[in-house]
């Protein structure tokens, strides 16, 4: 099964012909590169996402890696989709055991093995805020009156959860502390009667179900002993592929020590923008 994978993979030949797609040593040095932690620095419009694709294939058919072990994770669906569709269009298949997904969708599925989840677990925009207006509503009832104050609260939570900010040490910039605790309290309250998680939930509960469970860590690290990553760089204003989540920065510091990454048998690849 293993041969097979390798052998079925026939690059587009008029793709690498192509001298559009010409690379220069540094990109040609991360395209080879098989053994080992690799962080890659490239600026917008660099030629990051074509760089990940042929290096994905190059580990597949020259350095023989099984594509099922090969994770490539982004921040958006978008990038995600387009990156698969880029490798498929690349190596000329319609269809390949690499898995191509969001961060949030690779740590859901992750949960959703571990606990039994559904897309009813899964708290919607619609929802998220209709329980926050109800909160403000509830514990600052002038303030919520104002044009983007659940905005900002649902911001702030973001953040707190990101950034695992412990509550009684953080101050809120949109309403008095008390309040905002309040609220804050109130929101996980009514998410846990709920049995629901939101898109911080995601990341942090995957984030503590496998520092506690070394077991399912284990299993993850060895079905996905390549991983990918690609975050882009938050304190520009444009980002090159997506738009990310308000605690962006506060996601990739915790990302960067998430267990998932943390296994020196997981050689990951990682760009960053500047």
């Amino acid at each position: 099964m293993y041969m097979q994978q390798s052998k079925s993979l026939k690059i587009n030949k008029s793709v690498i012909d192509n001298p559009v797609m010409k690379r220069n040593p540094s990109q040609k040095r991360a395209i080879a590169h098989l053994s080992g932690p690799m962080m890659v620095l490239a600026g917008p419009g660099s030629g990051k996402t074509s760089v990940i694709v042929e290096r994905t294939a190059h580990m597949i058919h020259e350095g023989k890696i099984p594509a099922s072990s090969v994770l490539v994770v982004t921040f958006s669906r978008a990038a995600a989709v387009e990156m698969k569709e880029r490798f498929l269009k690349f190596t000329g298949v319609s269809r390949t055991g690499v898995t191509f997904g969001t961060f949030h969708g690779v740590f859901y599925g992750i949960l959703k093995q571990a606990y039994g989840l559904n897309g009813s677990n899964i708290l919607s925009e619609e929802e998220k805020y209709a329980i926050l207006r109800e909160l403000a509503v509830n514990c600052a009832a002038e303030q919520s009156q104002e044009g983007d104050f659940v905005e900002d609260v649902a911001k702030e939570i973001s953040v707190v959860k990101g950034g695992r900010i412990s509550l009684e040490h953080y101050y809120s910039s949109c309403c008095p502390d008390e309040v905002f605790r309040q609220i804050f309290q109130g929101y996980r309250k009514v998410l846990n009667e709920r049995r629901k998680l939101d898109f911080d939930d995601m990341l942090l509960s995957c984030y503590e179900l496998l520092r506690k469970r070394k077991d399912i860590l284990a299993a993850w690290q060895k079905k996905f002993r390549y991983i990918l990553h690609i975050p882009v760089n938050i304190h520009r204003e444009q980002t090159d592929a997506c738009s990310l989540p308000v605690n962006s920065y506060y996601n990739i510091n915790l990302l960067e020590s998430h267990p998932l990454f943390q296994n020196t048998g997981t050689h990951s690849f990682k760009f960053d923008t500047f």
